[in-house]
């Protein structure tokens, strides 16, 4: 191996992703009656979208089929190698194949088409050649033409599965926008990523109860309420009436000032130290909702209380919001 040559890298580079852009806006000029039809397809279907394609298409119609599933399309991969021994059992002719093959050739392709066609499924062939047997076979052809591979030797599946993917992309998103698609939608089939926290999770999801929490009456001495705290292993505690209404709050900050004043507030009764009118938020809001309230607030509030029916049911706290990914 020669020498490397960092201008000749930036080169490369560059060729390869002008290209490949140059194609992709082009494939965008010149969607046409197919792209719609393919879409009006999977809307107007009850069935589920099976994605196929052999080697780098296959990888490419893996991630489709991700895309698809994630914004309200039923889908599923399946390997044109292992269709043909058994796996074609999983298409019903209520469903749509999406096939990927550039050349329209791949011999794992071509091979399960008439079982396909023999199923009844629809079928779908995103090619770059229209006279190819995966075109020929097709129901619907979804055209994804290139001006070759940006691969320096032509051999490497680059401009075309960039082309494919972009291709997959606006199916999905068109299909997507069609459906009306929703954040709480896409939420519900994400539950475990950061979107779909921030937009299910409820601070009765989160919030502290019980033992957790730190309540001590009106009354109660400041030295007790801070035992209370360290118990409770909280940042703060709720005072409450004698109702179990609340009456405030009182930090182990407030504590600290407190006492920075007078060592003698010690032994003061917590409602001289508390605050009164404290920030609250009910269960079944957002835990976003408590997020906002915490940092909007002039100074970030660590712990909030939660409240229902007028009385104190839990506690909200920052660093358990952090903990669940909502901050």
């Amino acid at each position: 191996m020669r020498g490397i040559n960092e201008a000749a890298l930036l080169k490369r580079g560059r060729e390869t992703i002008c290209r490949e852009g140059k194609n992709v806006l082009g494939m965008g000029d010149s969607l046409g009656e197919g792209f719609v039809r393919c879409c009006r397809a999977i809307l107007e279907s009850s069935g589920r979208v099976a994605l196929t394609g052999m080697g780098k298409s296959g990888l490419v119609a893996k991630k489709i089929s991700a895309t698809l599933a994630s914004t309200g399309t039923p889908s599923f991969y399946l390997h044109p190698a292992d269709a043909v021994h058994g796996d074609m059992g999983m298409i019903t002719p209520a469903d749509i194949v999406i096939a990927l093959s550039n050349s329209g050739e791949s011999g794992e392709i071509v091979n399960i088409l008439p079982v396909i066609k023999r199923i009844g499924a629809l079928l779908i062939g995103m090619t770059g050649r229209e006279n190819s047997t995966l075109a020929s076979y097709s129901d619907i052809l979804v055209p994804v033409h290139t001006d070759g591979e940006a691969c320096p030797l032509g051999l490497a599946p680059t401009t075309s599965t960039t082309c494919q993917l972009a291709m997959g992309d606006a199916i999905s998103l068109a299909v997507m926008e069609a459906r009306e698609f929703t954040k709480d939608q896409y939420a519900v089939f994400h539950p475990g990523g950061a979107l779909g926290k921030r937009l299910l999770l409820t601070v009765g999801d989160i919030m502290r109860t019980d033992d957790s929490v730190a309540a001590v009456k009106r009354d109660t001495k400041v030295r007790d309420v801070l035992f209370a705290i360290t118990e409770a292993n909280a940042g703060a505690a709720l005072v409450l009436e004698d109702d179990g209404s609340l009456a405030g709050i009182i930090t182990d900050g407030d504590i600290r000032r407190a006492l920075t004043v007078s060592e003698e507030n010690l032994h003061a009764r917590a409602e001289k130290v508390m605050s009164p009118s404290p920030v609250v938020i009910s269960p079944e809001k957002l835990a976003t909702e408590a997020l906002r309230k915490m940092e909007s607030n002039g100074r970030k509030i660590g712990e909030m209380p939660v409240i229902s029916e007028g009385k104190p049911v839990g506690v909200i706290c920052l660093k358990d919001l952090l903990s669940v990914g909502i901050v």
